[in-house]
């Protein structure tokens, strides 16, 4: 019998057919094992002498962010920082945006007084508002380079579009692809032929397989040091900003070689269970945590409520650590 062949490449089975090849075949429930072209796993769905429809079981294969069989974790190294394998778990702090060098300094001095290795700042802010403060720009770019270099840590910073790269690229060890930008392919590969490791997001309501196909524009763009960063995805809770998805952590380090960090700050929107949360990422596997702090966070320019003023950084820094894996 022969007739017209639907493949669904939905992972899920949803949405429309949107590829049909001819067919030769039987009638009833029957299995093809894989379409080598695609590298789509199928499964008969139904059959007749009008349409023989197949349904995806598997997905079009990820070939390099993928763990593959007795590959060891991923170590990104940048500005001297060890992340991922062995390495204890990185904190990686700062404002939420650079609002100034006296502002940026100060956090800085604290970070490399407790041994926290990472700066994190927006130079570049993505605002639901357009409204909203968006960061200060090139004059941010030209803080963070200059008080990671005084301090010897290690910034890492969020680009938001292909032409801001080479600036960036010059202030940031790590190049920071935020949640709103997850889908950005363009902007994905076009970090991925920089050179620079990646910080990547995921997006606010991207699924795992959605996350880790982000991860995959990178690395076609030719980026091995990738860094994955569970930051909550949204949910009908309004306890905290996002819903913290801390089964994430385990099944991408199940899933990927590369290194598994969690933004607590945006995850949470809060500052008052801080402590358990982070523990909490940490047991899970974390390879570190990213969290916002600023000296005085009744006057930040923006996300106020999820700022940890400055002086409370170290003993939550003394109470969360944990000592190196081995």
């Amino acid at each position: 019998m022969q007739g017209n062949v639907a493949v669904n490449l939905f992972p899920c089975g949803g949405g429309s057919p949107n590829l049909r090849f001819p067919w030769e075949g039987r009638t009833g429930e029957g299995t093809i094992p894989r379409i080598p072209s695609l590298g789509a796993d199928i499964r008969i769905r139904s059959v007749d002498h009008r349409e023989d429809v197949v349904e995806g079981i598997g997905s079009v294969g990820r070939r390099y962010a993928v763990r593959h069989p007795g590959a060891s974790d991923r170590v990104v190294v940048a500005g001297g920082v060890r992340i991922g394998g062995a390495a204890p778990p990185v904190w990686m702090a700062g404002p939420c945006a650079v609002e100034s060098f006296e502002q940026l300094d100060r956090v800085g001095a604290v970070l490399q007084s407790l041994g926290i290795p990472v700066l994190r700042g927006g130079a570049f802010k993505p605002r639901t508002s357009p409204y909203a403060f968006q960061g200060l720009g090139e004059a941010g770019l030209r803080i963070l380079r200059e008080v990671g270099r005084k301090y010897g840590l290690a910034v890492v910073t969020e680009v938001l579009a292909t032409r801001d790269l080479p600036r960036v690229c010059e202030a940031a060890d790590i190049l920071q692809i935020g949640a709103r930008n997850m889908f950005n392919t363009d902007l994905l590969r076009a970090a991925g032929e920089s050179g620079k490791p990646i910080l990547l997001k995921r997006g606010m309501m991207a699924t795992i397989e959605e996350f880790l196909f982000a991860a995959e524009y990178a690395c076609l763009g030719g980026a091995r040091e990738i860094i994955l960063c569970e930051r909550g995805i949204r949910t009908f809770e309004t306890a905290t900003r996002n819903t913290l998805d801390i089964a994430a952590v385990p099944i991408l380090k199940k899933e990927t070689p590369f290194p598994v960090v969690v933004d607590v700050s945006h995850a949470l929107g809060r500052t008052d269970i801080l402590a358990p949360i982070i523990q909490a990422v940490l047991a899970a596997g974390a390879n570190g945590v990213m969290l916002e702090v600023h000296p005085d966070p009744g006057s930040a320019r923006s996300d106020a409520a999820q700022q940890l003023p400055l002086e409370a950084l170290s003993p939550l820094y003394q109470e969360t650590k944990i000592p190196e894996r081995h």
